[in-house]
């Protein structure tokens, strides 16, 4: 299978997962529901779904749902290679701040996939966090 295929399949597998899994979302608050869905570089696939608390800081995001999902199941070495964001309202939906960082942390080098006002985009991780923060 050629790159252009591979991607095409690893796409739909990873919007498959992170639709189903924003079916999933505890969002009584905003009611946008939202999931995720990662690859790892070792070809698994982890989705996630944001859960929402009254005390709105404790909120967890969908695509850091999916990423702690990757580590609790692969541990602490896991390394991601794309992540997926969709929502219930097909609205556009790119990851925010505290993702973006966490993304970085497990994938370096990761394509984030998610749905611009022209359609769908895929951008690397260090072009939408160009100074992600590492500690070494």
């Amino acid at each position: 299978m050629n790159q252009q295929s591979q991607d095409a399949a690893d796409h739909d597998r990873l919007l498959w997962a992170a639709r189903a899994a924003a079916k999933n979302a505890y969002a009584r608050y905003s009611k946008f529901h939202v999931g995720a869905a990662v690859l790892t570089e070792n070809g698994e696939i982890v989705a996630g779904c944001n859960v929402e608390n009254a005390s709105y800081g404790l909120t967890m995001c969908a695509e850091r749902a999916a990423i702690f999902s990757a580590v609790a199941q692969f541990g602490p070495d896991v390394r991601i290679r794309s992540i997926l964001v969709v929502n219930g309202d097909d609205a556009p939906c790119s990851p925010c701040g505290a993702c973006r960082q966490v993304i970085y942390e497990f994938g370096p080098e990761a394509t984030v996939i998610f749905k611009a006002s022209a359609g769908w985009t895929r951008q690397a991780i260090t072009d939408l966090l160009p100074y992600g923060f590492r500690l070494t």
